[in-house]
């Protein structure tokens, strides 16, 4: 050890380097997203394999468990793996052996599994010592070639064993397999594809180098999930993806209708999305039945042998199937999104998320690059051998003389090299050679293999220094692989279908809902639900400890709810969705994507050629129309744009002629409705001028009548006479009439 004292026994200062925490806490946190990104979740451009599963197809092929050989136990595998390569538990390697071997994870799996591997039930693999495994045909490709210097080997972990850093890959095995993980900071997801398309669009590509993405998306479609579907999303939006490495893919289960007798019929499922657990999906739809949100199914049955059946059985013979599939579509995993994301390590150190161009070129360059190694290999291989048959062939024109020397001198390898002018190599071939090969016949067999290598090395040096019989090449082998598992193959045909989704607007999707009353109860700390039946406005509700009703209004099951937010959006929800009323809900913010820091404005139905003023605390609005309100998705719509102070206060319906606009200042304006533009989404006009503050309230009202609020004591007042606060859109305004409320709202 270093002594870090001096001859008065002090200590050295700078002995240890001093490093600030962040520094180091930096420095090591680098090291470990590094080693994550590069050795454990992103998967090789070339390969298209993480190191788990290079090292597992790698510790097989040691194991010589080829595609027509015998099967070993997982657990002597997962033990090889473990020991020589991959140092990170037998749990983690057994999974990622199991998913090689299913079916319904890997389009074309990589390991042959004899056994319990699991299912799409969701139900976990046997255990290891129970199974048994070997390669398949799609591994030998993607291993052929490796003990001919066609790739880097670099030592293990322990430095006891070398294992290779990328495999030959004769397969394209990213985008015909797939790739999913997590990182630090990224992650992956590459969906399957089939491989006749894909060989079909290396070859164009080689054919073609220029060619775009969107060449390449007329020959691959779209992805080619194991377990089939249909993808429904448009032609337009899979190139965008394509082009970009992001995006999603949209997957349907794919169903057909059984007619029965007397004119019933029933819905079967014979598809479903991917990476989906079948048992979970029936769970899901049997529990929307039972909560009757999907009122026009009675039951649901999993017929399921080694095809998927799922029996969908309506209530009624007069639903509309279309509609019935449609708003199971919306409500469970018969439709689901693939989320794509092409994040590979480009030549196994970059991160890089890649288009379908630059993933298929990344493999055509990988695999010229092992078909000059594998080349410049053989021809060196060849060499060594013709060298071996000059100096067979010399010792058979003078066999008498080499077997005098060797029966007569000492040192008869010295006299043959000085004799014959032979090489090292070719002496010690000689010494070595059998007395039966001694005979004419032998003579002639090696004459015609030194022919045949000659001519061999001849087209080895062609290819080598000539790049269009390199590409010619590789479409051979392009071609050999779709002639192998391409679409004319049992395993090789398309599985994943392309379909649009139905016009929503030409479908009554309210006729499989059954219509009966309901009230909507929503509380002040945000908690909705809706009872069945028209209860009294003004009944004793139950409400949670410190909470109380806030709206409350009836409604029938069929109805849409326009929830407003005080971030401008506006939320859909459908009456028959909202929990029940046996309990007291649930918070609103689980039903639709509203963010911590806005608040629910007000509800309301939807009424189809009706109007609602939303205006912003800085007096900014507009008038928009019911039909504009609705909203798709759970992330809502925008429709007043704000700025970053600013949020929607104020959601009135649009029943009159006239507006009242009070200010923040105390400060009311009545104006005609005729002022404000109608408008989709916009930020709006200003209402009221303000000198300090912002708009309190507003509301619209019939002129004929008069104009209305509520007093402190809960009676209501009428002010008829109106011409004093008459004036224009974006005026100041007067002091309201005597005795209108302090809380300055309507």
């Amino acid at each position: 050890m270093a002594d870090l004292t001096n001859e008065s026994n002090e200590i050295i200062l700078g002995a240890v380097s001093p490093e600030s925490l962040s520094d180091a806490i930096s420095e090591r946190y680098l090291t470990y997203a590094l080693s994550t990104i590069m050795h454990r979740a992103l998967p090789d451009a070339r390969d298209g394999l993480k190191p788990v599963h290079r090292r597992i197809l790698y510790a097989m092929r040691g194991l010589k468990l080829d595609a027509t050989g015998s099967f070993r136990k997982c657990a002597k595998i997962v033990g090889e793996v473990m020991g020589n390569f991959h140092p990170h538990g037998d749990k983690a390697i057994y999974d990622a052996l199991a998913r090689l071997a299913q079916d319904f994870s890997v389009r074309y799996p990589l390991v042959d599994g004899q056994g319990n591997f699991g299912n799409i039930d969701g139900d976990n693999p046997a255990a290891q010592r129970y199974t048994e495994a070997r390669l398949t045909k799609v591994s030998e490709f993607l291993l052929e070639g490796l003990s001919e210097d066609c790739v880097n080997f670099r030592d293990n972990y322990d430095g006891s064993e070398r294992e290779p850093v990328v495999l030959p890959s004769g397969f394209p095995q990213l985008l015909a397999n797939g790739s999913s993980g997590i990182a630090v900071g990224m992650a992956t997801n590459i969906p399957p594809h089939n491989l006749h398309e894909l060989s079909d669009a290396l070859i164009l590509l080689i054919k073609k180098p220029s060619a775009s993405v969107k060449e390449l998306v007329e020959i691959i479609p779209g992805p080619d999930f194991p377990t089939g579907g249909v993808i429904v999303d448009e032609q337009a939006a899979i190139l965008e993806n394509y082009e970009s490495g992001r995006g999603s893919f949209r997957i349907r289960a794919k169903y057909e209708v059984e007619q029965l007798l007397r004119g019933s019929w029933q819905i079967v499922v014979t598809e479903i999305p991917y990476q989906i657990q079948k048992s979970k999906l029936v769970e899901k739809i049997a529990e929307l039945i039972n909560e009757k949100k999907i009122t026009g199914l009675i039951d649901i049955r999993d017929e399921s042998d080694e095809r998927i059946r799922l029996v969908l059985e309506p209530r009624v013979k007069t639903i509309d199937p279309t509609v019935l599939m449609e708003n199971l579509f919306r409500n469970s995993d018969l439709e689901t999104k693939f989320a794509l994301n092409m994040n590979v390590l480009i030549d196994g150190c970059t991160p890089k998320v890649c288009t379908l161009r630059e993933t298929l070129l990344s493999f055509l360059n990988h695999r010229r690059d092992v078909l000059l190694r594998r080349s410049k290999f053989r021809l060196k291989n060849i060499d060594l051998r013709l060298e071996i048959l000059e100096g067979n062939l010399i010792a058979f024109v003078n066999l008498d003389r080499v077997i005098e020397i060797i029966r007569t001198e000492d040192e008869p390898k010295i006299q043959l090299m000085s004799e014959f002018d032979l090489t090292e190599r070719q002496s010690e071939a000689i010494l070595n050679l059998r007395l039966r090969s001694l005979r004419k016949l032998e003579e002639i067999e090696l004459t015609r293999e030194r022919d045949i290598l000659l001519v061999e090395r001849f087209n080895l040096e062609d290819l080598i220094e000539n790049d269009k019989l390199q590409w010619k090449e590789l479409i051979t082998q392009m071609k050999e692989l779709k002639n192998k598992f391409g679409s004319s193959t049992k395993e090789g045909a398309r599985r994943t279908n392309f379909g649009k989704r139905p016009n929503l607007d030409s479908l009554n999707m309210d006729s499989v809902i059954e219509k009966e009353p309901v009230t909507i109860i929503f509380s002040d700390m945000g908690w909705i639900r809706a009872m069945r039946g028209h209860v009294a406005l003004d009944s004793n509700l139950k409400f949670r400890d410190g909470d109380k009703g806030n709206i409350i209004f009836h409604a029938f099951s069929t109805d849409k709810i326009l929830a407003i937010g005080s971030n401008g959006r506006c939320y859909t929800l459908l009456a028959s969705a909202l929990p029940g009323g046996r309990g007291l809900g649930e918070p609103i913010r689980i039903v639709i994507e509203l963010p911590n820091d806005s608040d629910i404005v007000t509800l309301m139905l939807s009424k189809p050629g009706e109007k609602v003023l939303v205006a912003s605390n800085k007096g900014n609005g507009f008038i928009i129309l019911h039909e504009d309100l609705q909203a798709q998705t759970r992330n809502g719509k925008q429709i007043l744009n704000l700025k970053s102070d600013e949020k929607l206060s104020v959601c009135t319906p649009v029943d009159g002629d006239y507006v009242a606009s009070l200010g923040e200042n105390g400060k009311l304006v009545v104006f005609p409705v005729t002022e404000l533009p109608v408008m989709s989404r916009g930020k709006g006009v200003r209402l009221q001028k303000f000198k300090i503050g912002g708009l309190s309230d507003a509301k619209v009202f019939n002129s004929s009548i008069g104009l209305s609020w509520r007093m402190t004591g809960g009676k209501t007042r009428i002010e008829t006479n109106i011409l004093e606060w008459r004036g224009n859109r974006a005026t100041s305004g007067r002091n309201p009439p005597y005795g209108f409320p302090k809380s300055k709202k309507f």
